[in-house]
């Protein structure tokens, strides 16, 4: 069996904002094909966890490697470059933009890109997300479900070797959350990355490959769901001892 390629490795992380520890000696290593959910109690420092696998913050102390690269003072639009996308937990499209101008925004960022060959990568997204009925609206104007899945569409448009989604369940209709689970998980067949954060366990679980759990800043548990979900540590943290 051959050894899948690492991608993102972040070694020994700290990061501290005045007194409180946010993460702590935190390590985490995403391989190419990995399907992973990273969750934890509110406050266990997930967010800026991967805040700072994607470049947008700096860790106090620690090494981040991107393909082998050393990127800890690197900006984020240098993370993209080398394939990590990501989306937010409050959506970041421009509103005043159509569907369709949203994706050709990271679309057209890329060196050498073409303006006819970007506008039809991203309708063929949008056919794939069932978001084509769409394209001329606003982005403004889209329901919360289908914001995450123009989030998305916009994150792929960078054809990143890792996605990152933080929060991609929160405040989406039970349809759309369905439906969202299901692009992700095909997606996921296609040979694409993913490292989804929530606090929807029930869709994490449906959703994950392999499970991540944090508690107080700290990783506390690393491995399949099954095995987990039935980790002392993790029961502890969820049970607020």
């Amino acid at each position: 069996m051959n050894a899948r390629a690492e991608l993102v490795r972040g070694t020994q992380l700290d990061k501290h904002f005045g007194g409180v520890y946010a993460n702590e000696d935190v390590d985490f290593v995403v391989e190419e094909g990995d399907l992973i959910g990273l969750i934890g109690p509110n406050g266990s420092g997930k967010t800026t966890l991967i805040n700072m696998l994607t470049g947008h913050l700096k860790p106090d102390s620690g090494e981040i490697l991107i393909r082998g690269r050393r990127m800890n003072s690197q900006p984020a639009h240098a993370y993209a470059a080398m394939g990590v996308a990501r989306s937010f937990q409050v959506t970041q499209l421009f509103g005043r933009l159509t569907v369709l101008e949203n994706l050709l925004v990271p679309g057209l960022t890329r060196p050498h890109s073409k303006r006819h060959e970007v506008t039809e990568r991203a309708r063929r997204y949008l056919a794939f997300l069932n978001l084509t009925h769409i394209e001329n609206l606003d982005a403004k104007n889209l329901s919360g479900g289908q914001q995450k899945l123009l989030e998305l569409a916009r994150c792929l448009m960078l054809e990143p070797a890792v996605v990152f989604l933080d929060e991609p369940f929160a405040g989406v209709h039970p349809r759309l959350r369905d439906e969202l689970i299901m692009h992700i998980q095909e997606l996921h067949r296609q040979g694409r990355t993913f490292v989804v954060v929530d606090h929807d366990m029930e869709s994490i679980l449906r959703l994950s490959k392999r499970l991540v759990v944090m508690a107080r800043g700290r990783k506390i548990a690393d491995g399949v769901p099954a095995a987990v979900q039935e980790n002392q540590a993790v029961l502890a943290a969820y049970s607020g001892q």
